[in-house]
């Protein structure tokens, strides 16, 4: 069997080129510091890598979901702290208002008092949140939760009993609000509360010790509602501390094992680089000298 020239010359430059691709690849490995640059580098780790990074990148937006979460339930915390230190206060003002010695025209000043008192609350009630959303209307966060009627002064609940919530982790999803209809007329209607205080108290004439400890003990009720919400809060709050640390864990691990599946071993890609540098010479040398061979050269 003859090989003709032509032959000789194919079967070379093909040499040299897949020589030449191969140290190209290496190259591209140790700028990228990547040992698998396509699925077909190894389609088994390829696969593998993938599934990790799926989950790492869901296990990031679990955290930013928390991080949400956070402040939704710090905003829900930072509102309740008011109304704890409001219902507090009116408290003190109803114990004070049990003083027989005081005139129609001092407790009418405990009346607009509480008045202003009520007003207050009914703000706290509607507080938004960063983004805009009312913080105690269930779903229905552009409608304040809370409406007062101006004539009859009543207050009534506009929401709904809804409960936002957020995947917080893959097996979790936590509620970032309260319904203000829970947290403000659950054991008792604290507005109702103090509207009848301001009547009352705009009455003339001492009101008797049993109304006012009646009051006083519906405030308590009120209040309870309030710290139960609040202890609540603070749970869930302490709940997303351990889960942003059990997602650092786990993204740290998912790291690894992507490292483990793509990272390049720069010693061996290096030792590697240079043997294909060599044997792509000598290729090239030999390529050269065989292409030169002729029964021309020897007449």
């Amino acid at each position: 069997m003859r090989i003709s020239t032509h032959t000789l010359f194919e079967s070379g430059a093909a040499r040299i080129g897949e020589l030449q691709s191969g140290l190209v690849k290496t190259q591209q490995q140790i700028a990228t510091g990547r040992r698998i640059l396509a699925p077909s580098d190894d389609p088994v780790a390829a696969a593998r890598a993938l599934e990790v990074t799926q989950s790492q990148s869901l296990n990031t937006q679990y955290g930013a979901n928390r991080q949400h979460a956070k402040s939704a339930l710090g905003a829900v915390e930072g509102t309740l702290t008011s109304v704890t230190a409001l219902l507090q206060d009116v408290k003190t003002t109803v114990i004070a208002a049990g003083n027989g010695a005081l005139s129609d025209t001092e407790r009418g000043f405990m009346a607009t008092e509480l008045s202003g008192r009520l007003e207050e609350l009914l703000g706290l009630a509607n507080t938004r949140d960063a983004v805009g959303n009312y913080l105690f209307s269930g779903f229905q966060t552009t409608t304040p939760a809370f409406s007062k009627d101006a004539i009859t002064g009543v207050v009534t609940y506009d929401g709904d009993p809804g409960q936002r919530l957020l995947q917080v982790d893959a097996t979790r999803q936590m509620s970032v609000t309260a319904p203000g209809s829970t947290v403000f007329q659950g054991g008792q209607d604290v507005f109702q509360t103090l509207n009848d205080l301001v009547v009352l108290l705009q009455t003339p004439g001492a009101p008797s010790s049993v109304v006012l400890g009646t009051h006083n003990d519906n405030l308590d009720q009120a209040l309870d509602s309030v710290l139960t919400v609040r202890a609540s809060v603070g749970s869930r709050l302490q709940e997303l501390d351990a889960l942003d640390y059990a997602g650092e864990d786990r993204n740290l691990q998912y790291s690894q094992i992507l490292s483990e599946l793509q990272d390049l071993d720069y010693a061996k890609a290096l030792t590697q680089f240079s043997q294909q540098q060599t044997t792509l010479e000598a290729a090239q040398q030999s390529f050269v000298k065989a292409s030169g061979l002729s029964l021309f050269n020897y007449i």
